[in-house]
């Protein structure tokens, strides 16, 4: 005998009790999933906004010193050299370019890698202190056979505030012996025969960071340089 119609809308309302979903849309899984998409997305742009301030902020800082440009007085400016470009570690710059650049250079061809800040008793290659000055570095080249006068040059570069983050100094045998040069991206001072303290702060007050011309405020050689002093 089938069930009455009494007992039939009795037993579809225990069964509709027994089977109510959890939650609209999902229930517990599809709110926690929705919760993991939403922190996925914010991950992803923070992350993206980070990288779009760190592309904003020129390397470098803002610099040091109150250059634009070449100081009038301050060092020789020179012709800069069209070519920037690198070339392969196994080539020199007479090699690349025989007619060769000023001594010492500043500016034109050179290789991938530059050099960390500091000074340098060993010889380092024209083809890493060039991209260097491309970065707004400045260099001290010296040619000094007596070792009271290295370390009084090392004493003066030490003095200098801006050397920890744009310096390099390194011995140059293409220079006449006794004497020191400075120089940055198309500006040249000397060869001079005293260590003049005060005229190398001058340089690196009036350069430090300006006139490379890969990056508006300069880049420290204190990133990533493939020698170190």
């Amino acid at each position: 005998m089938p069930p009455s119609r009494h007992r039939r809308r009795r037993a579809a309302s225990r069964e509709q009790r027994r089977t109510q979903p959890i939650a609209t849309g999902g229930g517990f899984n599809n709110l926690w999933l929705r919760i993991s998409y939403a922190a996925i997305a914010v991950i992803f742009i923070g992350a993206l906004l980070i990288g779009i301030v760190i592309y904003a902020i020129p390397l470098g800082g803002g610099g040091t010193g109150s250059a634009d440009g070449y100081v009038d007085g301050i060092g020789e400016q020179l012709a800069v050299e069209d070519d920037q470009s690198h070339f392969p570690d196994t080539l020199s710059i007479t090699a690349v370019n025989p007619d060769g650049y000023t001594v010492p250079p500043t500016s034109g061809q050179h290789w991938n890698g530059w050099v960390s800040c500091g000074f340098y008793t060993a010889p380092v290659p024209d083809e890493r202190i060039v991209h260097n000055m491309e970065h707004g570095n400045i260099i001290v080249h010296y040619n000094l056979p007596d070792p009271a006068q290295v370390d009084e040059l090392r004493a003066a570069y030490d003095s200098i505030g801006e050397t920890e983050r744009w310096g390099v100094a390194r011995p140059y045998d293409q220079i006449p012996e006794g004497t020191i040069a400075l120089t940055t991206w198309g500006v040249r001072d000397g060869p001079m025969d005293t260590i003049d303290r005060e005229r190398m702060a001058r340089f690196f007050e009036s350069y430090s960071g300006k006139l490379g011309p890969e990056f508006p405020n300069g880049a420290p050689c204190t990133q990533g340089g493939v020698m170190s002093p």
